[in-house]
């Protein structure tokens, strides 16, 4: 019995493996080069424009953001951006002051607080969209961004002659992509997201997801999908699937891009992803059976439930190394051990390869250059792998119906953020560090074919460990000696 279910989770993984190699072999074959520049011209009169920022408690960059979105070039008369602010510190009267500044200047900016985050930035987006009822589209920038000037009328020109377009997606470029080995990992996992999944989605009309910023949605779309809800923690994902759902199609632009702040530390990464998780799951939760009963034909119903259940294979993982020391200890018989799908393991590699090869040209770089980033590919495993425990426990809180508050991911800006960690979010990558090496220990001995996996997992959980704890240190001491 025990065999038969580590099969099962193995083959589940399996699964996900394949449609990231499908996805990989979609993108290769909808490849084309991705230009510099988009083509930014479009029939006047221009439409009424609106630009959101949501801010939390963003004191780091708040400042660059609200200037960036000061300096765009389109026609003042047709454009509002709001600064939609729900922060409870020192933000709050930075974000008035900087406001009042450039609308003294005669940029069309308008400050938005509320007394109360109900919704949190749905909640926010949608108080603002209110107050804006004559804009025609509306672009969404996270405060971490910094939009280049001519983005909108580059994202309006990709809407003309498609009524049924509803949402323009732009590619994430990254402003400290080389800090540290945390954001050179993430630049391999976002890079080859953008230049595989999104590509592959977008090109052949599967169901694809705004990815919170730097998109540009038309309100008619956002309108008739029911608009923004704050029920989930992924309110881009969970209106992008509601108005797909309904008919309205969305695309993504690899040419129109905005750079962002990647986390530099381990815990804000994490902090993230789990939000991240838990909102996917909460999704699928929510309109898991909408989506299956949709009329958009099975293959895109079954890649569309694989897009949303992405986080799934770290639940699985944590399900087969559970299932692995009673395996072990009986002998290890199993239908299907990980070694017959160890194969599998190369597609990860593959598409962050070609995520650094696609995306080189509009970079204004040497895809071998670009392909030297792959050395840090066996840590961005690692580290990784190592979130599975804290997406786990975000799958048992979504099936649950419950979910954490949302919790900002700490940006650094110009200056040092501060970021401090409890020690007690480390247990159960301790306790899975400790029990995947004895499992290992075990399995060197009884069923060698399961060790080298399980050594995998119990080095991806002590790294996570280890850093965590070392940055708990360094934050401390930071902290201390700004008190000082």
């Amino acid at each position: 019995m025990i065999g038969w279910l580590y099969t099962l989770t193995v083959l589940g993984i399996a699964v996900f493996g394949l449609h990231m190699a499908l996805l990989l072999l979609l993108a290769w074959l909808s490849r084309r080069p991705v230009p510099a520049r988009a083509d930014g011209t479009s029939s006047a009169p221009w439409p009424r424009v609106l630009v959101q920022i949501p801010l939390y408690n963003e004191r780091t960059v708040v400042e660059r953001v609200i200037a960036a979105a000061a300096a765009f070039d389109y026609p003042r008369e047709r454009l509002l951006i709001q600064i939609l602010d729900d922060s409870t510190d020192e933000t709050a009267p930075l974000a008035r002051a900087l406001t009042s500044r450039w609308a003294a200047v005669g940029a069309p900016i308008a400050y938005v607080h509320r007394r109360d985050r109900s919704g949190f930035k749905a909640g926010a987006l949608a108080a603002g969209l209110a107050l804006a009822r004559e804009a025609e589209y509306v672009a969404i920038f996270d405060a971490d961004f910094v939009p280049p000037p001519d983005i909108l009328k580059r994202w309006l020109a990709a809407f003309k002659d498609q009524p049924r377009l509803g949402l323009v997606q732009g590619r994430w470029e990254h402003l400290n992509g080389a800090a540290n080995w945390v954001a050179q990992a993430q630049t391999l996992m976002f890079d080859s997201y953008f230049a595989v999944d999104q590509v592959a989605r977008s090109a052949n009309g599967l169901l694809m997801n705004f990815n919170g910023s730097a998109g540009m949605w038309r309100r008619a779309c956002i309108d008739d999908a029911g608009g923004w809800q704050g029920d989930t923690l992924a309110e881009d994902l969970d209106l992008s699937y509601r108005a797909q759902i309904k008919g309205w199609r969305l695309a993504y632009r690899a040419e129109i891009s905005a750079p962002a702040e990647l986390p530099t530390s381990l815990m804000a990464f994490r902090q993230q992803q789990f939000r991240w998780a838990q909102g996917s799951f909460q999704v699928f939760r929510k309109l898991g059976v909408r989506l299956l009963r949709a009329r958009l034909g099975w293959p895109r119903k079954i890649l569309g439930a694989l897009h949303i259940l992405g986080y799934l294979p770290h639940v699985l993982l944590v399900l087969s190394l559970g299932l692995s020391l009673p395996l072990a200890a009986l002998g290890g018989f199993a239908p299907v051990h990980w070694s017959a799908l160890s194969w599998l393991a190369i597609v990860p590699f593959v598409v962050a390869a070609w995520g650094q090869w696609a995306l080189a040209p509009a970079r204004g770089e040497t895809r071998w250059r670009a392909l030297g980033r792959m050395w840090v590919f066996p840590f961005l495993t690692l580290i990784f792998l190592g979130l599975a425990w804290s997406t786990t426990v975000a799958f048992i809180g979504a099936l649950a119906g419950r979910g954490r508050a949302f919790e900002r991911t700490p940006k650094q800006g110009d200056g040092t953020a501060l970021y401090s960690v409890r020690t007690d979010r480390f247990l159960g990558e301790f306790v899975l560090a400790l029990y995947a090496a004895f499992s290992g220990w075990l399995a060197l001995q009884r069923v060698p074919e399961l060790a080298p996996v399980l050594f995998l997992y119990a080095t991806s959980f002590g790294l996570t460990v280890l850093l965590g704890l070392f940055e708990q240190r360094v934050t401390g001491r930071q902290s201390r000696a700004e008190s000082a």
